[in-house]
């Protein structure tokens, strides 16, 4: 039996992650050939990942890197099957090498195709899953390019990823701080205006017969109904229907013998709450609509606003939680 050092087993164990006994065990099996060492590891993890293809990989990293010119970002989520795994700083470090990878790439296949460490990504993916012993593969893999791009890591299990119209001052902090709010918020598209009227209709319909459902329950305990909204979409805001809004609220105005002179003063705080509670639909999937996190009192769109020329182009997220 051929004899093998442990600085061998030792060098192996740094290029690899293996443990210490696999290694050895590899480098005997290969007679000290190191590359012949790395295969043997390598076809172990490929046995390994045929016997857990049906397993779940719901847990993992999810990571985020951006260019140095800022120009395009990567989100990648490198799974496997335990929260144990996912929270080891060895596979949290493997997944923000990958993503460095993934961010000179331009789709998922070239990606699993692409060097790593004189191997494919592929290839280290299969050599993983024998170290660690659990399926280990790549989730979701999203790219986004634009004049600038911020980006934003929750907890390495939740990313997102910003595109602005330009540079412009402190992009930095308006691209970290929307994918932030994409992050946190979970916006679907960018605006009302991106929805589908047959979508908006179907959702109204849909949500209007949970609440109603609601309250026939809240009803029958005794407790406060909740609130039935006539519309969910600023799409369905048509200057008609405001209108007739502005209009009911002048009733109960003069319903509740408020005097009419000022009126002004109440009125706009009756149509905020009127557009608030008749747009759900927008604030929970519109980037654009929705409250900002960092100040509930303005929307997304009013934030981006203040920092000068410059427009949201579009957004990824990727989670895990």
């Amino acid at each position: 039996m051929v004899k093998v050092t442990a600085a061998e087993v030792n060098k192996l164990r740094q290029q690899t992650g293996a443990g210490m006994m696999d290694c050895k065990k590899a480098l005997v099996e290969a007679e000290g050939d190191f590359d012949k060492a790395i295969e043997i590891l390598r076809k172990k993890g490929q046995k390994i990942a045929e016997k857990r293809a049906d397993r779940d990989s719901s847990e993992g990293a999810v990571i985020a890197k951006v260019n140095d010119d800022a120009t395009k970002g990567v989100i990648i989520s490198l799974n496997c099957e335990t929260d144990f795994v996912a929270k080891n700083d060895s596979y949290v470090a493997l997944a923000h090498e990958l993503a460095e990878v993934a961010l000179n790439t331009s789709s998922k296949e070239e990606f699993l195709a692409a060097d790593f460490n004189g191997m494919t990504v592929e290839e280290k993916l299969l050599e993983q899953t024998g170290v660690i012993g659990e399926k280990i593969e790549i989730g979701d893999y999203k790219t986004l390019e634009a004049p600038f791009v911020g980006s934003y890591i929750h907890g390495n299990k939740i990313a997102a990823l910003v595109g602005l119209s330009a540079k412009v001052d402190n992009a930095e902090e308006l691209g970290k701080d929307l994918s932030m709010q994409i992050a946190s918020m979970g916006a679907t598209t960018l605006s009302y205006k991106d929805f589908d009227p047959e979508y908006i209709a179907a959702e109204t319909e849909a949500r209007i017969a949970v609440i109603e459902k609601d309250n026939i329950e809240l009803g029958r305990l005794g407790k406060t109904l909740k609130n039935v909204p006539k519309y969910i979409s600023r799409a369905q805001l048509t200057p008609e229907v405001l209108a007739q809004a502005e209009e009911d609220a002048k009733a109960e105005l003069k319903a509740e013998g408020k005097p009419e002179q000022i009126w002004d003063r109440i009125l706009p705080g009756k149509m905020d709450r009127f557009i608030s509670d008749n747009t759900t639909l927008d604030q929970e999937q519109c980037l654009l609509d929705q409250n900002f996190i960092k100040n509930e009192k303005q929307s997304v769109a009013e934030y981006v606003k203040s920092y000068g020329d410059v427009e949201v182009l579009s957004f990824e997220r990727v989670s895990l939680a």
